[in-house]
């Protein structure tokens, strides 16, 4: 006997299939297919066929018990495919993240594309002293203004080369190579919602590099949210922004909920997190991450009053 299934499907997502999010100053993110919707992830977890005859509360309340609970494989039954225009260097941090099929523009077959990220002059950012691949705080504009025009100049040269190279009967696969990584690149991008959401979760994080943030929250808040309405709930009251706790924060934890301020101090001297240098007090990386997480808390650590 054969039944016929339904294709699940999501009108709002469809009503955007091919619109054009633009992203940076030539960026943009599009959706060009889809496969599974909300209830497709209830439907794997029920190893069960058509729509079931659970109400859609139920479904909502699994939904956030799967991702609640770490079973992952439900929410792979989901896949979207993108058509992302993005700067190469934001590309490179893009393309770490191996659980996705990419099919990328070819320089070394076609010409490159002439685009290239522009930093206005309030945009340049300064270097963080406590985290050396972040940054933190932005130069003044005067100093952006310079900072722009050399930029506008690199890129008018790296320009110029690269086409008086390919004027010249350079090889595409060589004249290239100078190109600066500001130069965008094209990819259609496919992925599954579980994965999906782990890149969402690191990329929309605030430690994230602004750029390829603002591609994740394109993503995330445009086309996720449409896409599977119920798992975005889940996801950003579960996993996006969500605290871990370590065995040893939670022992710490413990001390500092029973009012053991003292005990705390001495477990955090003892486990290495407090040392004293020269008189002064040291923080492990363990105990800034900690405060970190207190402060989220509206708690203070054992070492301050």
């Amino acid at each position: 006997m054969t039944t016929q299934l339904i294709r699940p499907v999501s009108p709002e997502l469809d009503a955007i299939l091919g619109q054009t999010f633009p992203v940076l100053d030539d960026g943009f993110v599009r959706v060009v297919d889809y496969m599974g919707n909300d209830s497709s992830i209830v439907q794997a977890a029920r190893v069960s066929y058509g729509d079931g005859t659970k109400k859609v509360s139920q479904d909502r309340a699994l939904i956030r018990y799967l991702l609640r609970n770490y079973h992952t494989t439900p929410f792979e039954m989901c896949s979207l495919k993108l058509h992302v225009r993005v700067p190469m260097d934001t590309w490179r941090q893009w393309i770490r993240h191996r659980t996705a099929s990419v099919n990328e523009y070819s320089t070394r077959y076609s010409i490159a594309i002439d685009g290239a990220q522009m930093t206005a002059a309030d945009q340049w950012r300064q270097q963080a002293q406590d985290n050396k691949q972040g940054s933190s705080g932005y130069f003044d504009q005067s100093i952006g203004q310079e900072l722009t025009h050399a930029e506008q100049e690199l890129h008018r040269l790296s320009k110029e080369v690269y086409h008086h190279r390919l004027d010249g009967g350079v090889a595409r696969e060589q004249a290239r190579k100078d190109l600066p990584l500001s130069t965008y690149t094209e990819a259609f991008w496919q992925i599954d919602l579980h994965n999906l959401f782990h890149f969402l979760a690191l990329r929309m994080d605030s430690h994230a590099q602004l750029e390829i943030r603002n591609y994740a929250e394109t993503i995330g808040e445009q086309i996720v949210s449409r896409w599977v309405p119920q798992a975005w709930e889940a996801f950003k009251d579960y996993r996006f922004k969500r605290m871990t706790l370590s065995q040893q924060d939670q022992e710490l934890l413990a001390l500092l909920a029973g009012q053991k301020k003292q005990a705390a101090l001495d477990w955090c001297k003892n486990s290495g997190w407090l040392k004293d240098k020269d008189g002064q007090l040291v923080l492990s990386r363990e105990a800034l991450e900690f405060a970190d997480k207190l402060t989220t808390l509206g708690m203070l650590p054992p070492w301050e009053e």
